[in-house]
């Protein structure tokens, strides 16, 4: 059986060069950062050589600008809290959008509980934040706003260079979650406007356990983390040396290899959605069309008439690793927020999959996973009440209803 992994959003294999730079920090160079003799010396000198790389990768001002963190979820938590909690005496008012990674709402709902007020910006069908829609929910209170350059589920590419623009021209810190992009898209912090953003590591086959917030020096933060004064006072606690070493080796990778990685992808990406569109009936792209503004790695489907965890499972079994969204057993369950904002339909919803591409992929794949998809979506609709009425005609779809085909094929004549 084949084993093809594609679910590198959610993570991605240690590169061997990484792993490789790493290994020395577990044994021989040892020393934590803080410690005053040779052996810290030697571990403060990796940390920093690991911000150089990290900010080449951003465009940051200065190395001194990266903080490192446990991982992409404390990045969110420390940009989002710190900040409220360091202007709070010039606001309490955050702008964010509805499709956020759930470490920055949930860090919002947090900061409603403590008085802080938030306003929800509202996506379209694709997923796109509209900039002028941030610009009316500016307030004089505004003391936060949060766009993420990709979304984490859609791959939709957010226009954050016009919302940070938006967010500078008032003095409004711009936080932008870059996990889904960093590594994959250039990322460029001077260019965005953006205050704080963040970045994950092992997304971009670096390790896992460390995470990275950029602050520009204009912007003020308090830690959340009670202890020593590590990363200038930032995020308390003895620093992971070999993971941020091997996290440094990662972005400087990514960073020299990104042409040759978007050009792969993309072409793996085209190749794959035009293959299950001719070989599936009723099924969907949520998020733009592949090109410029939807990032490589991405396909979002629903696929009519299944449920997603069926799908997930079935293609586990055939060696095809993929993501879903929620369990998807009946309609009572919550679907994605995500899907929820672009107004998914609910059954569409829950037959949805997140198949993300990575750089080892091979066309040869694409060809065996589009077989599979197809083998796997007709067995599920073969055991699927729902498409049982469907071809009775005692429900309609919801893609193409039988009315709106019948007036396709007429024009056709």
């Amino acid at each position: 059986m084949r084993h093809v992994f594609l679910d590198h959003q959610t993570t991605t294999p240690v590169l061997p060069a990484v792993l490789e730079a790493m290994t020395p920090y577990f044994t021989e160079h040892f020393g934590a950062p803080a410690s005053l003799h040779r052996h810290g010396l030697r571990a403060r000198d990796a940390l920093g050589k690991a911000r150089s790389q990290i900010a080449a990768l951003i465009n940051a001002e200065s190395p001194e600008d990266i903080i490192f963190t446990s991982g992409a979820t404390e990045s969110a938590n420390l940009a989002v809290k710190g900040t409220a909690y360091a202007r709070q005496r010039k606001g309490n008012h955050i702008v964010v959008s509805a499709t956020e990674h759930l470490s920055v709402l949930n860090s919002i709902e947090f900061l409603e509980k403590q008085g802080f007020t938030c306003t929800k910006i509202k996506v379209d069908a694709a997923g796109f934040v509209d900039p002028e829609q941030v610009r009316a929910a500016l307030t004089e209170q505004t003391i936060l706003v949060c766009v993420h350059h990709v979304n984490h589920e859609l791959g939709t590419i957010e226009p954050i260079r016009e919302i940070g623009a938006l967010a500078g021209e008032r003095g409004i810190p711009f936080f932008v979650d870059a996990v889904a992009s960093g590594g994959w898209l250039p990322v460029d912090v001077q260019a965005m406007g953006a205050g704080l953003l963040s970045l994950s590591p092992h997304r971009f086959y670096g390790p896992k356990g460390v995470g990275v917030l950029y602050r520009n020096r204009r912007a003020r933060l308090n830690g959340i983390q009670q202890g020593g004064s590590q990363e200038e006072g930032r995020r308390a606690g003895t620093e992971n040396v070999p993971a941020i070493v091997g996290a440094g080796v990662a972005a400087e990778i990514a960073l020299r290899e990104m042409p040759r990685r978007i050009a792969h992808t993309a072409n793996l990406q085209r190749k794959l959605w035009e293959s299950l569109k001719a070989r599936i009936p009723y099924i969907k792209l949520n998020g733009p069309e592949p090109g410029p503004q939807r990032i490589s790695t991405n396909l979002n489907v629903s696929v009519e008439f299944v449920e997603g965890e069926g799908m997930l499972l079935l293609l586990d079994m055939q060696g095809i690793a993929a993501a879903s969204g929620p369990s998807c057993i009946s309609k009572a369950l919550k679907v994605s927020h995500v899907l929820e904002a672009t107004g998914l339909d609910h059954a569409l919803a829950q037959g949805n999959l997140v198949i993300s591409l990575g750089k080892e992929n091979t066309s040869e794949e694409m060809e065996y996973v589009a077989e599979t998809f197809e083998k796997v979506v007709k067995k599920l609709r073969g055991l699927s009440p729902l498409w049982d009425e469907f071809q009775h005609g005692t429900i309609d779809s919801v893609l193409q209803p039988r009315e709106e085909a019948a007036g396709a094929t007429k024009s056709v004549h």
